[in-house]
Parts: C-alpha cells; sequence; structure tokens
C-alpha cells in the first residue's frame, strides 16, 4: 500500500451508502418489528449479529481475535506492530432496543478501516475496530462487562461464572453460540481508545449541534432492593395491619426520585424492575423486588444520593413493618475523559464544518472501561427526540456520517501521533491513570 500525504489523508471521508447499508443489515438480526431490534448477549440473535460483523470483518482481510469473554477485535495493520489506535462498541442490544445504539460505533469504526483500505492508506500505527460482549447488561450485569474484563477491571472467572434470571451462565452461552474465544483478558492497551455513539438524550439536537465531544461519563450505581412484608388477603386485612411490601416499594421508588430532585443538578435516579409477590389483585405483596440506578457526573454527589437512600430505606422498613435488604449489582465512579483526545476530536469536527459542544454522558459506554488503560474518548451525534433504548431510535443520515468522518480522522490524527499523549485532565492539571475515577475492580 502506498502512503498518502497529509493533504490527502485530510480529504479522506467515509461511505455513508456503505454504513448505512451495513447498519440495515444488522437491524434484520432480531428485528421486532416495529423499527426496533432484540439482540440480548449471548443469545441466538446476538451470535446471528456476531457472525454477520466478522464475516464483514474478514472480507476486508483484517486480523480478528475472539477473546475469553467473548470480545472481538480486528486490525488493520500500521507501519509499526505497536499498540493500536482503537474504536469500538457492543452489538447487544436491550430488550426494545433500537438500531443505532452501540452498532453505530462497530459499524463506523468498521466504515473508517474500509475507506482507509480503499484509499491503500497505511497509518504509522495499527487501526483496530471490537466489539464487547455484554455492554448492556440487560442479561448479565453488570452492564459493560466484557470492556470491563478486557481492562482487567473484573476477572474472566468471576464474568464466566454470571448468570441471568434463569440461571444460565455468562461461560455456558459463550460455548452455546461458539464465542469462547482463545485471546487472554486483560487484553494488551490500545495506544488511544475514541467511540463513536447517539447521544441518547435531547441536547444536541435541542440545541441544533451536530457533534458532541464527550468530558466524561457519569457514575453509575445500581442497586438490588428487596423488601420483605406478609402476604395477607386484601379485603380482610386492615390498614393498620398490613406490612405491605408493594406500597413499601412504592415508597421506595418515590424517595429515589425525590433525592435526585432535591440533589439537583446531574443528579438522576430510576426504577425500572419492580416485581411483587405472589403478584394477585386480591392479596398483598408480601415480597417486592425492585433495582434502582442512581447516576452522577459527581462522585461527591453520588455518595450522597446513596446515603439519603439508605437512610430512607430504614425509615421505610421501621414505618411499614417490613424488612429490607440491598445488593450492590454495579458501582462505578465518574469517568474523566483525556483532555487531549477531547480537544483533538472537537478540533477536527470544526474543521470538517460541524458544531460542536462539549458535553457528559449520561449513559455508560465501554469508552469508559477503556479509559481505565488508554487515553480514551468518545463522539456523540444527535439522537431525535432523543429517544434511546427505544424502537423509535433515529439518528438522521447526514448526522451518521458526520460523526462518522469525524471518527475517521481522528483516528488518523491519534494513529500519526507522534509520543504518547499526555494524560491532562479538563480542569487542566496532569493526572495519573489509576487516579482518574474509573471505579475499583470487581472481583
Amino acid at each position: 500500500m502506498n502512503e498518502l500525504d497529509s493533504s490527502r489523508l485530510r480529504d479522506l471521508r467515509i461511505d455513508i451508502g456503505r454504513l448505512s447499508g451495513r447498519l440495515e443489515a444488522l437491524a434484520q438480526i432480531g428485528d421486532t418489528g416495529d423499527g426496533g431490534n432484540c439482540r440480548l448477549a449471548l443469545t441466538d440473535e446476538d451470535r446471528h449479529g456476531r457472525d454477520l460483523v466478522v464475516g464483514w470483518m474478514r472480507d476486508l482481510g483484517l486480523e480478528v481475535t475472539v477473546d475469553t469473554v467473548g470480545n472481538v477485535v480486528a486490525v488493520y495493520p500500521g507501519h509499526t506492530d505497536g499498540p493500536p489506535v482503537m474504536t469500538g462498541s457492543h452489538i447487544d442490544t436491550v430488550r426494545t432496543g433500537g438500531r443505532y445504539d452501540g452498532n453505530l460505533g462497530v459499524l463506523a469504526g468498521l466504515e473508517v478501516i474500509e475507506t482507509l483500505s480503499a484509499a491503500g492508506v497505511r497509518l504509522p500505527r495499527p487501526v483496530a475496530v471490537g466489539f464487547f460482549t455484554d455492554e448492556e447488561g440487560s442479561r448479565f450485569p453488570p452492564d459493560m462487562l466484557g470492556s470491563l474484563v478486557f481492562v482487567g477491571g473484573m476477572s474472566i472467572e468471576a464474568a464466566l461464572d454470571v448468570t441471568d434470571s434463569d440461571g444460565v451462565s455468562v461461560g455456558a452461552e459463550l460455548d452455546r453460540i461458539g464465542y469462547r474465544g482463545a485471546a487472554p483478558c486483560p487484553a494488551p492497551a490500545p495506544f488511544a481508545f475514541v467511540e463513536l455513539h447517539i447521544e441518547q438524550g435531547p441536547v444536541l439536537e435541542q440545541e441544533g449541534v451536530t457533534i458532541g465531544a464527550v468530558t466524561g461519563v457519569q457514575g453509575i450505581s445500581w442497586q438490588e432492593v428487596t423488601i420483605d412484608g406478609q402476604s395477607n388477603h386484601a379485603g380482610t386485612t386492615p390498614m393498620s395491619m398490613r406490612r405491605d411490601a408493594g406500597f413499601a416499594a412504592a415508597r421506595a421508588a418515590v424517595a429515589a426520585r425525590e433525592i435526585a430532585k432535591d440533589i439537583g443538578g446531574f443528579q438522576v435516579a430510576t426504577v425500572g424492575v419492580l416485581d411483587l409477590h405472589p403478584d394477585l389483585v386480591n392479596v398483598v405483596a408480601g415480597r417486592a423486588r425492585l433495582c434502582l440506578d442512581m447516576r452522577n457526573i459527581h462522585e461527591q454527589e453520588l455518595q450522597q444520593a446513596e446515603r439519603l437512600m439508605a437512610t430512607s430505606l430504614e425509615r421505610i422498613a421501621t414505618a411499614e413493618g417490613v424488612g429490607i435488604s440491598v445488593r450492590s449489582m454495579a458501582r462505578f465512579e465518574p469517568v474523566i475523559f483525556d483532555l487531549p483526545v477531547v480537544d483533538l476530536i472537537e478540533d477536527v469536527a470544526r474543521r470538517l464544518g460541524h458544531s460542536t459542544k462539549r458535553l457528559p454522558s449520561g449513559a455508560g459506554h465501554d469508552a469508559q472501561m477503556l479509559a481505565r488503560v488508554c487515553p480514551s474518548g468518545m463522539i456523540f451525534v444527535p439522537s431525535h427526540r432523543g429517544l434511546s433504548h427505544n424502537p423509535a431510535e433515529y439518528t438522521a443520515p447526514e448526522d451518521l456520517a458526520a460523526g462518522a468522518d469525524v471518527l475517521l480522522q481522528t483516528m488518523i490524527a491519534l494513529a500519526c501521533w507522534e509520543g504518547d499523549i499526555p494524560q491532562v485532565s479538563p480542569t487542566g492539571g496532569a493526572f495519573n491513570r489509576s487516579e482518574r475515577g474509573v471505579g475499583a475492580p470487581i472481583a
């Protein structure tokens, strides 16, 4: 292959027709019939999606590896054999998912490589694209499981033993679908990592901005709350004598919302799972289980929310005469992305003529795990009406193309970067990677 001069490199653009075609083809797998997708991690639908994407990778002659938790990485060689500049995301979905969440980041990364290959370009560093297992965490907690193992934040043994609600393990499902690979975890650190993603929120569209230069990712606290009361007849049990687990769960959900409103700012709280037993119209619920999702870009405020929630649960237990136990499902501290990478994304977007905005991510992403081991950043493109995890998820083709072009030019710049990327926080200070607020390892 011939090396192009810098001016021709700067003129390279992706093929939006090719990218859109791949997005459409992947969306056919797990099609829910309403514009959405359901490819829960390690299901048959996930296997078919993996097979399709891996086939595209191999069609480009890329070196494809699968690691012991099923993460897939494809490498396009550079002039050196050092760590690659990596991009990627995930192709698993929630049960009511759309066609862009995660998929865009993987297929745009593949499009970046095909654009380089078609132009006959090899860069100083290799370029890689990957997709990570169980990013959503909808089937196997925690979310970002595959990328967490990839960077050494969770042992492979612990990950393989994680089970879904039916007691089926990650390891068993990897074997069943044929994606338990041989590449070791943790993997060697990339030179840098950049992830393209839909915003999954309304800010960019509302403000008429095309490209988001993501400054970091909110911290996440997932807790499972189990409430034990007393099942009893709905008609004969006086209100004053009830130990109603259902009512206690409702109070807990209201408390979580009020805590988020009182703290304000970036604090959010959601109860998205609520199970009652025996779940009958004429029986006072004897047991309730709810899952609480709390997030904030500031660690101290997230800890404050957790403390206030614990106090609220104690008060509810006393007032309603129920027992309450709490289990942590996942806990990740807020992540700060590397300022030189954020600056580069913003500079590239402006050079390409796009409006930009720096903003944090309210959703979790694989990039926050890669930030533990290498300079990392994210590119956002608008989500129509802010919808995601929804069949109506939509991003206009011109925005998809803009984001993919910014990804292409950002990866070219990183692959040509001389020396190491300095570790500088958005507040201007230097920091060590171990101090960047990326959370403790999970055993």
